[in-house]
């Protein structure tokens, strides 16, 4: 049987240990004291040493249509053919922002295998954009390899290379130069160029890292994150971080970009593939086309049953809208005639001519508009002063000079008139000799007719969706539109100063307390 007095013994004494332990360890505060002060130090000095990450988010909206669809495709187009459904959704679109493929264009694009440091008392500094003072293009690295150097570029923008790296291996070899020269260095041929931050007269001490694109590709994959914001929505966001916030701002900007170039792209190619596709079928539904005509029409000459009766009425339909035509031209005629004999008319000189008196011709009617005018300030002068009146007389000759010339335009057009005239009554005469003509217009008559054939509904709706292919071709728009361009704080995420040194307080206080408890644990002393 258990003791009850041994249970009351320990449960008094537990009390009476901690108690103990508290003032034990209050009697060595000043341990406590330097492992706090120890910890902080070593916090203080994490994050100084810590390059401070940022996060940048943008929105895009992949546009769809009214069935929740993203935009169609040329392919659509034979959608009530029941030839293609190449419908895709907003997870698809997803998948290919975040396909390894498009981020390789976007490294490529932005050189974002090449980086730029300048060393700093606690960390390097990336440079980039408005930060970086010049730029490194290899010649000879391949896009697998890794190579680095620590650059050095004087006031007279000469440059010391050192510190050379191929490959993660260290190369001791040292060059001098200047910018703008191509240099033979162990890793390859490089030019070292300034940009438009680039100050004359200062020093500055770069270190130039290029990594292969994979290694930088697999890098990038892994900073930017994509998510729908809501499942109801076709809004993607966008994250990344970076310790440069202009680099993560142009990375995200780029990867919409490269995403709509490769957009349109594919929709170009699957334009070409069907416009290839419509022109073949084209071709053989015309020469089928072509094949029927003739042989009905050779039927129809044969057995002499052509449609005369039809054909009669489109030429007669023919010849009355060309008798029309010659109706008003002969009005014009006559009008312009008209108008002619009244200005051969010496009496009328200075009267005002018909104005819209339907000649036909616009010149005419301005120059006639003109020559009023100027009559009616003539006529003004005249009422003023007198027909002897030196202005009065520079204007008779300005007037007749227009009267001439008004008259040398009608004529003009009256030779215009009667030529169209006696073309249209030509084709009147030849329309008239055509009606009830032979069999071979029963040709044309079929012509009419195809627009009742599957074939001709077939070859116009064929010849509607080779139009609005080129078209599409010609005004393509983007599958998706930047609803919120690359936005975050200022503030970097990381490193987080106030949780590191509360960890570090924590630390510095866990640590002492720790070695007293073991201490007076492991102690048998009675």
């Amino acid at each position: 049987m258990e003791n009850p007095n041994y249970k009351s013994v320990e449960q008094n004494e537990n009390p009476i240990v901690f108690k103990d332990l508290f003032y034990l360890c209050l009697s060595k505060w000043k341990w406590f004291v330097l492992s706090v002060a120890v910890m902080l130090a070593l916090g203080v000095l994490y994050t100084l040493r810590t390059h401070p990450v940022y996060s940048r988010t943008a929105s895009v909206l992949v546009k769809q249509d009214a069935k929740g669809n993203s935009m169609p495709t040329e392919m659509d187009a034979f959608s009530n053919l029941g030839l293609f459904t190449t419908r895709t959704n907003v997870y698809n679109e997803l998948l290919t922002m975040q396909s390894p493929a498009l981020m390789t264009q976007v490294v490529r694009n932005l050189s974002l295998n090449r980086n730029y440091y300048a060393p700093g008392r606690f960390y390097n500094q990336v440079l980039y954009g408005r930060t970086l003072p010049a730029t490194v293009s290899f010649l000879d690295l391949d896009e697998t390899e890794s190579a680095g150097f620590l650059m050095d570029i004087g006031k007279d923008m000469s440059l010391s290379l050192s510190n050379f790296t191929l490959m993660g291996a260290p190369v001791d070899f040292t060059l001098s130069g200047r910018m703008l020269d191509t240099l033979e260095s162990p890793v390859g041929r490089i030019i070292v160029s300034p940009t438009i931050n680039f100050q004359s007269g200062k020093e500055y001490t770069v270190k130039v890292v290029c990594s292969s694109i994979s290694s930088a590709v697999g890098a990038y994959c892994k900073k930017v994150t994509m998510s729908l914001k809501d499942k109801q929505a076709s809004v993607i966001a966008i994250s990344i971080n970076d310790l440069s916030i202009q680099r993560a701002d142009d990375v995200l900007n780029e990867i919409v970009n490269v995403y709509n170039e490769n957009w349109i792209f594919d929709k170009n190619q699957i334009s070409v593939s069907t416009s290839l596709f419509i022109n073949d079928r084209l071709a053989v539904i015309e020469n089928e086309l072509g094949s029927v005509d003739e042989r009905i029409s050779s039927y129809k000459s044969e057995h002499l049953v052509p449609d005369v009766q039809a054909a009669s009425s489109l030429y007669m339909q023919q010849s009355t809208t060309t008798n029309r035509e010659i109706t008003e031209l002969n009005n014009s005629l006559s009008m312009a005639k008209y108008v002619r004999d009244y200005v051969v008319n010496e009496d009328n000189n200075y009267h005002l001519l018909p104005a819209n008196s339907g000649i036909g011709s616009n010149s005419i009617e301005s120059e006639i508009m003109r020559y009023n005018e100027q009559v009616l300030q003539r006529n003004s002068l005249v009422a003023n002063s007198s027909e002897k009146n030196p202005l009065v007389i520079d204007m008779n000759e300005a007037i007749s000079a227009m009267r001439t010339a008004i008259l040398k335009s009608i004529n003009n057009q009256i030779v215009t008139l009667e030529s169209k005239i006696k073309s249209l009554e030509k084709e009147e005469r030849k329309a008239t000799s055509q009606i009830a003509a032979n069999p071979n217009q029963a040709k044309y008559l079929l012509s009419v007719e195809r627009q009742q054939k599957v074939k001709e509904a077939l070859y116009l709706f064929l010849l509607q969706k080779r139009e609005e292919n080129e078209l599409s071709q010609a005004f393509t728009a983007f599958n998706t539109r930047l609803i919120t361009p690359p936005t975050g704080s200022t503030n970097p995420i990381a490193p987080q100063r106030a949780k590191i040194l509360l960890i570090a307080i924590l630390i510095g206080l866990v640590i002492p307390f720790g070695i007293i408890y073991l201490a007076e644990t492991l102690n048998t002393t009675v």
